[in-house]
């Protein structure tokens, strides 16, 4: 059985429903690095969709932030964020999400990015395209990399690894109108989708960051690759360029010139 994109807005809709519960509350915070946060809700939310999937669909994998790979047939393959922006989550900062893809033979199929506060679904189906709340979106049409608005996040090892985005952040903050950090990749790449961006670049990522994200900007009208310009952005070591196409090849130069990844 292979699952709908509606049925995985529902789930995504659902774990929502956990975060936006759970919002505001004071939460149990655990560290798995300095200032890489999990919370008791990160847990709740993905609990209850492994639960689901795998009920649902038993002989899958999934692979999930908290709990990492489980068993299953390598050929249908999921990717749960369950609370992508944990850091802002714990701190009441309203940018936040639930990220969820299923692949297929090596090839994401479905994507689908919800913000909960917002009640923002982003959804995307292979070669069929991309919708928020089921209106279709599409990429900006800036063409001047000097009037786009671009975005960007750090890795988490930013205090103590050199390669760590800030000479990436600062070329192109003088190159652009700006350069945003808002602390969901999921919702970076979807902004980029919707045109709310033009750009967005990121290194030393995680699959279940980008997968949903991706794949909805692909469908979008974005060009998508890695900071090489490979188009296996889901491999580690993850970096990932989102653009419209009018500007991604300005901003991949700019990235291959600096320092090397």
């Amino acid at each position: 059985m292979k699952p709908t994109l509606s049925e995985v807005e529902t789930l995504a809709r659902e774990a929502g429903e956990i975060l936006r519960l759970g919002y505001g509350n004071r939460h149990q915070v655990d560290h798995k690095g300095i200032i890489d946060l999990v919370t008791e809700v990160d847990n709740r939310s993905e609990g209850f969709l492994l639960g689901e999937i795998l009920r649902r669909y038993p002989d899958h994998k999934v692979l999930a932030e908290e709990s990492g790979a489980s068993a299953g047939e390598d050929c249908c393959l999921w990717y749960v964020d369950p609370l992508d922006g944990t850091v802002n989550y714990a701190h009441g900062v309203p940018i936040f999400s639930v990220a969820l893809a299923y692949q297929e033979g090596g090839e994401v199929l479905l994507g689908v990015v919800y913000d909960p506060l917002r009640d923002e679904c982003f959804s995307a189906k292979k070669g069929i395209g991309a919708w928020l709340n089921g209106e279709e979106i599409r990429v900006s049409t800036v063409s001047d990399l000097d009037q786009s608005l671009l975005v960007t996040g750090f890795p988490y090892d930013v205090r103590t690894n050199p390669d760590n985005n800030l000479e990436y952040f600062n070329r192109f903050a003088l190159l652009t109108q700006g350069v945003r950090r808002l602390g969901s990749a999921a919702l970076d790449l979807c902004y980029v989708a919707a045109g709310r961006f033009d750009g967005f670049w990121e290194i030393r990522l995680n699959p279940w960051d980008v997968a949903a994200g991706g794949l909805i900007a692909q469908e979008a009208g974005a060009l998508v690759t890695d900071l090489r310009g490979g188009q296996d952005y889901l491999t580690q070591p993850l970096s990932i360029l989102a653009a419209n196409p009018f500007i991604h090849a300005a901003m991949l130069a700019i990235l291959k010139e600096r320092s090397e990844l």
